[in-house]
């Protein structure tokens, strides 16, 4: 349910997803829904390189792919200018670089797996925004909690 940096998506899907769930839940009896938007801040920056290669050879991805994407990752200057000057440069060794193309598909794959537990439950994604929706009925929130426990 990854909505974003695909073809013919937008914010307009995730949003009539998770609106389409809610309603067509919300039509039956005894029933309510639960919602818990999540953001993770700085998403891109905070991706690690090696559990995300190791992610990327589970899914049968090249090793020769995979540890280019490590060196590219890993070991990168970086320095910030403002105005006419320059900082002294830094060396990261996580995140991906802000701005390449790569680094939302890196992401994506990194979190790919993360799928609702409970059929009653929807994980619905825009690049690093995520949705779980909870369809509750009679007064049930335990698969709700239980999910929402998993992500703390």
């Amino acid at each position: 349910m990854q909505c974003a940096y695909r073809p013919n998506r937008s914010t307009d899907d995730a949003i009539s997803t998770t609106l389409h769930l809610s309603l067509s839940h919300l039509e039956n009896k005894d029933t309510y829904v639960r919602m818990l938007f999540i953001d993770f801040s700085s998403a891109f920056n905070t991706i690690i390189p090696q559990h995300l290669t190791e992610k990327l050879s589970l899914l049968g991805m090249n090793t020769s792919l995979c540890n280019w994407i490590l060196d590219f990752l890993t070991g990168r200057p970086q320095s910030v200018r403002i105005g006419n000057s320059t900082s002294s440069a830094t060396t990261l060794n996580t995140g991906a670089p802000q701005g390449c193309v790569l680094s939302p598909l890196q992401f994506i794959l990194l979190t790919h797996d993360y799928a609702a537990m409970h059929s009653s439950n929807h994980i619905v994604k825009f690049a690093d925004d995520t949705t779980m929706v909870g369809l509750i009925s009679k007064n049930d929130e335990s698969a709700y909690r239980e999910e929402v426990q998993s992500l703390v």
